[in-house]
């Protein structure tokens, strides 16, 4: 089998493998789910499924990576323009997989994916606060609370997650550049807030 061949037999099982995800989520939820089931859904076998990830937790992973790993990539971008291009960019792709993110973080979601996004939003907090901090204000800077550097970016992300979450609920009834401006406002809001604290 020619290589090309070989890399397109990878994207269709992975592409397969997604769409069973999704839907086996919004049917009995994730963590009810099992290999055996993705497997017999998306029609392919388990040995082609263990090529590709070691579990159902390692499926979500590569998909949320690879958004990840595109938009840690552009916090090196950010500039002081509102709403960040970054956020931008990641609310479409929470709009692009919405069936997945909406299934994840759902009711029938899992926890472990919301730890996970939470976790990622938070180092991309902490990310774009190092290049770029609120109001000129260095992040070692002493007249910062001592508890910014580590509560602030967790308490941002958990925002960010119920920003999405709700988004999803209520159909999207913005724009993603919309809720990029708003969560950049509302995060702008908090820093400038914090970085006046004694």
């Amino acid at each position: 089998m020619t290589q090309q061949a070989s890399n397109l037999r990878v994207r269709r099982t992975q592409k397969l493998l997604r769409e069973a995800l999704v839907e086996l989520i919004e049917e009995r939820g994730f963590e009810a789910l099992t290999v055996g089931e993705l497997t017999a859904r998306a029609l392919v076998s388990r040995a082609a499924f263990y090529r590709n990830y070691q579990d159902k937790y390692a499926l979500v992973e590569q998909i949320f990576a690879e958004a990840m790993g595109a938009l840690l990539g552009a916090v090196g971008e950010l500039g002081s323009e509102h709403p960040p291009e970054v956020l931008v960019v990641f609310f479409e792709h929470i709009a692009e997989y919405e069936r997945l993110y909406r299934a994840l973080l759902g009711k029938r979601g899992s926890p472990w994916f919301v730890r996970t996004l939470r976790t990622s939003l938070t180092e991309l907090v902490n990310a774009g606060r190092h290049h770029h901090p609120p109001n000129g204000q260095r992040p070692t800077d002493p007249r910062a609370p001592s508890f910014a550097d580590e509560l602030l970016p967790d308490l941002v992300a958990a925002m960010l997650v119920e920003a999405i979450t709700w988004w999803l609920e209520q159909g999207r009834p913005y724009t993603p550049r919309e809720m990029a401006t708003r969560c950049s406002l509302l995060m702008s809001a908090l820093f400038r807030e914090v970085s006046g604290w004694q």
